[in-house]
């Protein structure tokens, strides 16, 4: 009965209050647990992002009253009273990325198929933001890679995208890091990264050349060291 009890107390915690250690009796060894290892647990089974989010709200709504009052705006007139929270929350989803991982992501849908033959998922729409001005740039993905006995759910390769895309980026990480990412869960014998995405940096200020565009490219094992590999997958891209 103690030990149910201390069980139930343990995974009741919220707010901000950890459990560190209780002590379990009858036999049972002492059962410690670190606060760096233990999740803060939410009422209503809110995830560990949604918490940290609201914990990390009130510092990013301040910090956006303070950059609109920088630049001479009275915060405190209607149309901008609630601007402050809204961009602070617009903010943590456009970088929500931080709080995923591709183990979390991909979870059961690596499946074992006996599949040799190039895979492809082409234009994944993707969004992010550039890490230098803190603006958009956007565009398509184009992923390819040749199975070694696994493959991987077609939804879960967009999943990719997004977990490194909604983060402050630049697009040659971006790229490299969707590759690698890949690579290191399916170990396939080879990964093909394409992303081709227009930059608000460049079409908003700066230069301000609206139809430009810049492309980047991954290639790892087979489509690195194969011209006729990467030559098909280019091919089937444009296609």
């Amino acid at each position: 009965m103690e030990l149910h009890k201390a069980a139930t107390e343990m995974n009741g915690v919220c707010n901000g209050k950890i459990v560190t250690e209780f002590n379990c009796r009858n036999g049972f060894s002492e059962l410690a647990i670190e606060a760096k290892k233990a999740a803060v647990q939410c009422k209503h089974d809110k995830s560990r992002k949604k918490c940290e989010d609201e914990s990390n709200l009130q510092a990013l709504e301040d910090a956006y009253t303070t950059i609109l009052q920088g630049l001479g705006e009275n915060t405190d007139r209607q149309g901008l009273l609630m601007t402050p929270r809204r961009a602070a929350k617009a903010m943590q989803f456009l970088t929500k990325g931080y709080h995923e991982t591709i183990y979390e992501i991909l979870n059961d849908a690596i499946f074992d198929e006996d599949h040799d033959e190039m895979v492809i998922v082409k234009d994944i729409d993707m969004f992010s933001l550039c890490e230098h001005h803190l603006v958009p740039f956007f565009g398509r993905v184009h992923i390819g890679y040749l199975p070694s006995k696994k493959v991987v759910g077609l939804s879960k390769l967009a999943r990719i995208v997004e977990i490194y895309s909604r983060r402050l980026q630049v697009q040659e990480r971006l790229t490299k890091q969707i590759a690698v990412a890949i690579s290191e869960a399916l170990k396939p014998a080879g990964v093909a990264v394409v992303i081709e995405a227009a930059h608000m940096c460049m079409v908003m200020r700066g230069v301000q050349k609206m139809n430009s565009r810049t492309v980047t490219s991954t290639m790892l094992g087979v489509f690195r060291e194969d011209p006729k590999t990467r030559e098909e997958f280019l091919s089937l891209i444009k296609s």
